[in-house]
């Protein structure tokens, strides 16, 4: 009979540095021929790119389903995941690797798909009145199984989970714990109640049958000796000796599958337990990474890195700051009854001293230093799915590295590589694939474009759901566009879109949707909505290298057509129909001098619009602000046309949308008309306080609108126009009133004076009282 291996079974925390380390040194102790991780199988054909020095944590295994990429899970590693450490020791010594979890193919494929039959498995036993009694203990059952250091930390004293894992473990320098874990996650495991929900239940249990039937059948091959790197919790099912394989086989027989796909991704240290199989988060990562990677001074060199970020920041840090918050975290720790000064007694010191109490400059060293966001590396010979090899050869290219950090490009299109680039981002916006955001440059050409970029790991996945509409960025971005049909304003989108991301391949079909859409609507406002972006677009051509004169063509007979409706269309509106009609005519008004020979037609059918009396009180004012603003209406018209609409006929409520309208073209001209200024402020002093209750809040939007700048030259202007007023009143002479003021003064004060009261005197001529 062949002599049984070593097993050796580590339970540990997902993402800890100390379990890391403890690992290591197990490792080096047992010296493994066969080393089992918890994870899908199906990741075994990738472990051997941990030999490549380019595979960098943090990274994550990417599982997704073939026929549905959108249904995927992903397992991150960090640099002080005991996995991780695990791995890259094993690939190291030539030991052979193994991942011992449920199939990615099983837990990815339809539940629906299940044998009922086998679900009987997952059946409680207990009457409802049963579960009913026993709703408590299910509860602290699954409290349990989801966070069973808290358990084991209330049964030490600890308050804080965190705290209690940090002291035993995460803060030990030598030993090993393993023994001690498996033993106190069994003591939880037996006074744990089953989970509520039997389908939660059936799952662990089929996950440990799994991770039992791998761990049998590498007993059977005869190695010396093998390493089972698992999480705590399921230490105790996999310890000792093992269960027959019976009833694991009858849990395991039958499940669904799918087809799926597995790759190396890179990960942050901020999404550390987001995706995971097994649900573990991080909420420090950089605090972690640290514990793991330093070997001495740990506060030291802790309180270091917080002291170069606020000087990174031109704060004033001095080397004595960094020794005082040392001195006081230790302090901490001992006032603590800790045996180290853990990540609660390092923040509380560094914000005492270091940030002198104040906590925006803690919080900067939380997300710069605690969480210290890292973005891993994957080396390109990974397998992946070919839209995404042509995204990384497209990267490449364009000289634009993905970064966990958010940084502003301003784009100058006239150059190769910002033009690489300015179309890379729009082709990834397209397939939605967000990794940058358009932001403003402060310039109104067309050669300046500005992003603000941060690659997220969900972009990983989202550029696999792309792949379905096709290998790469140009048909998936052409694809994406050609779907959108809806009505006149996406398709015209759709072709600014395809102008900027360089995509003339799908701008006939487009042009073609455009035509057939517009042919079949009278909708005016939706003729606006549809020519803006189309303006827009062909103003493109020159720096984009697109023939842009069909797009002219087609937008100026948009254009014609809305004209020709748009003062039936606006007759008696009401009041948000209004609104979203003068947003279409701002935008029309906009966009219409870009438009070559457009403008006059424009300008003439506004001028139609003045004398309507059917016309929104809201669309009535801007008109007349934008045909005194282009010089087609005198000053002197609008102050009569203002007078005329803040006079009586019209509720006041109609007034504030006139005035609204009138002034969203901004306060310059009421600070340069006296009159107009006069104007508004008398209607507004004439306002009964209901009345003035009912507008404040269009007062408020329209006043509110106005940079702090104008506000202010507004308000001083105002002043002067009031003090101009009161000037004209008859002066009054001072001297030849004193009589009179001695008077009242004597009616007014008591006969005894206090002392120190003011007194009636001459002074310079004048008079003081």
């Amino acid at each position: 009979m062949a002599e049984q291996p070593l097993v050796r079974v580590l339970g540990i925390r997902h993402h800890g540095p100390g379990s890391a380390r403890a690992v290591l040194a197990a490792l080096e102790e047992l010296q493994p021929e066969v080393v089992l991780i918890e994870g899908p199988p199906e990741a075994d054909g990738l472990v051997e790119y941990l030999a490549n020095p380019e595979l960098q944590p943090p990274v994550a295994l990417l599982a997704y389903r073939n026929d549905d990429p959108a249904a995927a899970a992903m397992w991150p590693f960090a640099q002080f995941s005991p996995e991780w450490q695990a791995l890259t020791w094993a690939v190291g010594h030539g030991a052979t690797v193994r991942f011992m979890d449920l199939p990615a193919a099983i837990v990815l494929a339809d539940p629906a798909e299940e044998d009922p039959d086998l679900l009987e498995l997952a059946e409680d036993p207990e009457s409802d009145e049963d579960r009913g009694a026993d709703e408590d203990r299910g509860a602290d059952g699954e409290r349990m199984r989801s966070d069973p250091i808290a358990v084991l930390a209330r049964a030490g004293g600890y308050d804080d989970p965190e705290r209690w894992w940090d002291d035993v473990v995460e803060s030990r320098r030598d030993g090993d714990p393993f023994d001690a874990i498996t033993q106190a996650m069994a003591a939880v495991r037996e006074s744990a109640p089953p989970q509520r929900s039997p389908q939660a239940q059936l799952r662990e249990d089929r996950r440990e049958a799994q991770m039992r039937k791998v761990l049998r059948a590498v007993i059977k091959q005869g190695p010396r000796s093998i390493a089972v790197v698992c999480g705590a919790w399921h230490a105790p099912a996999l310890s000792g000796k093992l269960p027959p394989a019976t009833k694991d086989n009858a849990l395991l027989r039958g499940l669904p599958k799918t087809k799926i796909s597995m790759a190396w991704v890179p990960w942050t240290h901020s999404r550390l337990g987001l995706w995971s199989g097994y649900g573990a988060g991080v909420e420090s990562p950089g605090w972690y990474h640290h514990l793991f990677s330093a070997t001495d001074q740990v506060i030291e060199r802790w309180m270091t890195k917080a002291a170069t970020v606020l000087r990174d920041h031109d704060l004033p840090v001095s080397s004595a700051h960094v020794i005082e918050s040392v001195r006081l975290a230790d302090a901490l720790a001992a006032l603590r009854d800790r045996p180290l000064a853990g990540l609660s007694e390092v923040s509380d010191a560094a914000e005492a001293v270091l940030c002198e109490g104040r906590r925006p400059l803690a919080q900067l060293i939380n997300s710069e230093v605690v969480i210290g966001e890292r973005l891993g590396t994957v080396p390109d010979e990974v397998p992946v799915v070919p839209l995404e090899a042509d995204f990384r050869a497209a990267a490449k290219a364009a000289r634009l590295k993905p970064s966990a950090t958010e940084r502003e490009l301003v784009l100058d299109l006239r150059t190769p590589t910002d033009r690489r680039r300015s179309v890379l981002l729009h082709r990834m916006s397209i397939i939605g694939v967000d990794w940058g955001e358009r932001v403003a440059t402060g310039g109104i050409g067309t050669f300046k474009e500005g992003w603000a970029v941060l690659w997220q790991p969900e972009l990983s996945v989202k550029l696999i759901e792309a792949s379905l509409w096709g290998t790469t960025l140009v048909s998936a971005a052409e694809y994406r566009l050609s779907q959108r049909s809806d009505d006149l304003a996406t398709i015209t989108q759709a072709i600014s879109a395809a102008i900027v991301a360089e995509l003339p391949g799908v701008l006939p079909q487009l042009m073609r949707s455009l035509d057939a859409r517009a042919a079949r609507t009278n909708d005016v406002l939706e003729l606006l909505a549809a020519l803006v972006p189309l303006v827009e677009a062909q103003r493109y051509g020159d720096v984009r290298g697109t023939d842009t004169q069909a797009l002219a063509t087609v937008a100026r007979g948009l254009l014609d057509r809305a004209c020709a409706g748009l003062g039936a269309a606006l007759g008696g509106l009401a009041p948000e129909a209004a609104e979203q009609a003068r947003e279409r005519i701002d935008d029309t008004h906009r966009v219409v001098p870009l438009l070559p020979g457009a403008k006059q037609v424009w300008i003439e059918t506004l001028q139609t619009l003045l004398d309507r009396a059917d016309l929104p009180p809201g669309i009535s004012g801007r008109v007349v602000r934008m045909l005194l603003d282009g010089g087609q209406v005198s000053v002197d018209e609008a102050g009569d046309r203002l007078h005329a609409a803040l006079s009586v006929g019209s509720s006041a409520a109609e007034k504030a949308l006139w005035a609204e309208g009138f002034l969203s073209g901004g306060p310059l001209l009421l600070i340069h008309d006296e009159r107009l200024l006069a104007l508004v402020d008398e209607w507004l002093g004439e306002l009964a306080e209901i009345e003035f209750l009912d507008v404040l809040p269009l007062l408020r939007r329209t006043f509110g609108a106005f940079s702090p700048p104008e506000r202010r030259e507004l308000n001083r202007v105002a002043a002067g126009v009031e003090r101009a007023a009161i000037s004209d009143e008859p002066e009054i002479d001072l001297l030849a009133a004193a009589g009179v003021l001695q008077t009242i003064r004597s009616i007014l004060t008591p006969s005894s004076t206090p002392a120190g009261a003011e007194r009636l005197g001459s002074v310079d001529g004048g008079v003081h009282v």
